[in-house]
């Protein structure tokens, strides 16, 4: 019998785990597996422990401290030291870690959007993007992990999140073709048309440099000078001027792309979008004084709201449209250049086509690794999803990358867990600070065949990105724009025109404020010049508050664009939205009885919202435990009062110490519970009062005032003060301009 041939061993050195063949491969079994001495490090997550489903798993692990490595430690309080008074020595390799680590916790901020907060959700699409977008993630009933970013612009991680600010609105949608990122704003259009004024704006913007204020405020000459001189910044100027400027809660905030995107359908066919977020909750803000209570009171109050409805169960959730325009050689709509991202269009032109609902639902377990390190960037887009040629878009691809490179310290900043793919990656990319992959092959490089040719370029039927074939249209290289985005004040006047008696006093109210924090008077005059250019009466009240002169105006009443006279979204106001995650105070006097106290204080969870009982004390009243004392709390962080007693004097209340309480007259309510009842009723918030309740109530307002509530129990007020949330102020309690 003749014994089988044997295979000669191949001698050590062989690149790849299978021999190339001659010719470059053309189809593909997926990428090789290592050869049989490199099988790679055994998958750990970063806490030592074995990789699972369980979101565990990367948190730490085993019960005693340990170095980075995992050695168990005996003292963590004492450096190492050459008796016990002598020199710290060099060889404490514990110490060196922990200080190390210590001294580099903190990554560069962000240049803008330093400030933020954010939360994992879900989106799932309703499937009415077919017909104009093949993107898998908008399918009906798909359902895709997400993770929202918000956040105020000009302000550092240490400032205030009720600023007068544009509001950043960006998602990650983590979907099965890869990532796509939504960065958008709380406002449609943009301060600047081309990217390249993007370090202007935000120079100006920012605290003087040579005396690092005002932190997060507009408020200040820098500013003024740049959009007074740059007009193409008055419409955006305009928009963060009215009550947008100061949202109640990033839960009831709308979203906005900002640029004009390209789709392309399953048959290749594309058209041009705005992508739009709507609140189910409503587009609601603070009043002005509220915002500035809020600052020294709770200057984390938006994080907080977000976090609190979440954990509450209170899920925010905002529903995804699109406006739909034609992809022709103008790439315009109704004489609106949509590639001029200081524009928009009115939905009475083009309205808002639902795609998709977003909800939030779990908050993150660690901020630094979470919603600090996130990474977002307009060029993570996904099959189905192109960019235009909007200047300020076409910079913004370049930017983003640039900054998460010295940002998060290197070029591998996608492999931080908040930023991986959930779909299979295999980019060539290699090495580098920061680089947590294990990668194996040899050839990170194409055409190649050491590797088997792996990996392969992606065919017309396996559902691959592509940059769609549109026509640039011939031209001469120069440093101009288009003359269709010379007009800044047409779609300025639309804003203003559409705004409600009660939202033009607020806009008044804010340039008066802004522009009397400047300190120059010609920068002033200058951007008095501008709101004359918008309309006369807005000019007129400014520069009276201002005590100046109103100009008259320099350019035409009317801009060359057509449209709408007024454009009702623009406006907050006229709606009536659910009261998911609105927060109730509760005044109670522990001395009387509150036998009904529990009942309602279910009544209010049912209508999921959040009760605050409020008394002289801590500990329980009726079983129900005691949210705040009168000493610790605000009338801004409640969305409207219930008055269920009127608590006697408290033994810690003094009138002196605060002036807005002890008004003449008034000595038979408590001082903080009438300063309450005072703050809510000067903030157009709903109160209802009912027993003793009433007394307090009747003291400090006008009998019979708009939003007003008092009936024989707490059950009957609290449904008619759920009815009035639903437009959440009550603005016809002070005639407008009054």
């Amino acid at each position: 019998m003749t014994p089988p041939k044997k295979t000669p061993t191949p001698a050590p050195g062989r690149p790849g785990s299978r021999p190339p063949q001659l010719e470059e491969p053309t189809t593909t079994d997926g990428p090789l597996p290592p050869k049989p001495d490199q099988q790679g490090a055994q998958p750990r997550t970063p806490t030592g422990a074995e990789p699972g489903p369980e979101r565990s798993t990367n948190a730490q692990q085993g019960a005693f401290l340990t170095t980075s490595q995992g050695a168990r430690l005996r003292d963590t309080d004492h450096s190492l030291k050459a008796g016990r008074r002598g020199p710290v020595l060099l060889q404490d390799h514990h110490l060196r870690e922990k200080i190390t680590h210590f001294d580099h916790e903190r990554i560069p901020e962000r240049v803008v959007h330093a400030r933020g907060a954010a939360a994992h959700g879900v989106f799932e699409g309703y499937g009415t993007a077919e017909p104009v977008c093949r993107a898998g993630f908008l399918a009906k009933g798909k359902r895709t992990e997400v993770f929202t970013r918000f956040s105020t612009v000009v302000g550092s991680r240490g400032s205030m999140d009720t600023a007068r600010d544009t509001r950043g609105f960006a998602t990650k949608f983590y979907t099965d073709e890869g990532t796509f990122d939504l960065v958008a704003n709380n406002i449609p259009v943009f301060f600047i048309q081309d990217g390249i004024k993007f370090p202007d704006v935000v120079h100006a913007a920012k605290p003087h440099p040579d005396r690092e204020i005002p932190q997060a405020q507009s408020a200040h000459d820098t500013f003024w000078d740049f959009v007074s001189l740059h007009t193409e910044a008055q419409h955006h100027t305009l928009w963060f001027m009215g009550d947008r400027g100061i949202p109640r809660s990033y839960r009831m905030m709308e979203g906005f792309g900002i640029h004009t995107f390209r789709l392309a359908n399953a048959a290749g066919e594309t058209s041009l979008v705005k992508f739009h977020w709507k609140p189910q909750l409503g587009v609601h803000s603070l009043t002005w004084e509220e915002a500035q209570l809020l600052g020294g009171n709770d200057p984390d109050f938006h994080r907080r709201d977000l976090a609190d409805a979440i954990e509450s169960g209170a899920h925010p959730s905002w529903e995804l449209g699109i406006q739909v325009f034609p992809d022709d050689e103008e790439q315009s709509f109704e004489g609106i250049d949509l590639l001029d991202p200081t524009k928009f269009v009115p939905e009475e032109l083009a309205p808002v086509q639902p795609i998709g609902r977003l909800t939030l639902d779990r908050n993150p377990s660690n901020y630094f690794a979470e919603t600090e390190q996130v990474a977002f960037n307009p060029g993570h887009l996904v099959p189905g999803i192109d960019v235009t040629d909007d200047p300020l878009l076409q910079v913004r691809l370049f930017s983003y990358v640039d900054t998460q490179l010295t940002r998060l310290g290197g070029p591998n900043f996608a492999q931080l867990p908040i930023n991986r793919a959930h779909a299979p990656v295999n980019d060539m990319l290699r090495d580098g600070y920061g680089q947590q992959g294990d990668h194996a092959g040899v050839a990170p490089y194409q055409p190649n065949s050491l590797d088997g040719g792996c990996p392969f370029m992606a065919g017309e039927m396996d559902d691959a990105f592509e940059d769609l074939p549109v026509r640039v249209p011939e031209g001469v290289k120069e440093r101009e724009l288009s003359a269709t985005f010379e007009d800044h004040f047409s779609q300025t006047r639309l804003f203003w025109r559409s705004m409600t008696p009660v939202e033009r006093d607020h806009i008044v109210d804010a340039y008066s404020f802004e522009l009397g924090k400047c300190y120059e008077n010609t920068i002033k005059e200058r951007q008095l010049q501008s709101l004359a250019n918008i309309d006369g009466e807005l000019c007129a009240r400014v520069a009276s508050a201002l005590g100046l002169p109103a100009p008259e105006p320099t350019v035409p009443a009317d801009g060359p664009e057509e449209g709408p006279a007024t454009s009702a979204p623009l406006s907050q106001l006229g709606g009536s939205w659910p009261v998911d995650g609105r927060k109730i105070g509760i005044v109670v006097d522990p001395e009387a009885d509150n036998a009904d106290l529990l009942a309602l204080h279910e009544a209010i969870v049912a209508a999921s919202m959040t009760p605050l009982v409020i008394a002289p004390r801590g500990g329980e009243v009726a079983g129900v435990a005691v949210a705040r004392t009168l000493g610790t709390a605000a009338s801004v962080e409640v969305d409207a009062l219930l008055l269920a007693g009127n608590p006697l004097l408290a033994p810690d209340s003094r009138r002196s110490v605060d002036p807005k309480a002890g008004a003449p007259g008034n000595g038979e309510v408590e001082p903080r519970v009438g300063k309450l009842i005072d703050e809510c009723w000067r903030h157009a918030k709903a109160i209802g009062a009912w027993g003793p309740g009433r007394e307090a109530l009747e003291a400090r307002t006008a009998p019979g005032g708009a939003g007003l509530v008092v009936g024989e129990d707490g059950e009957s007020v609290l449904g008619e003060i759920i009815a009035l949330l639903g437009s959440h102020r009550v603005w016809e309690r002070f005639p407008a301009g009054a």
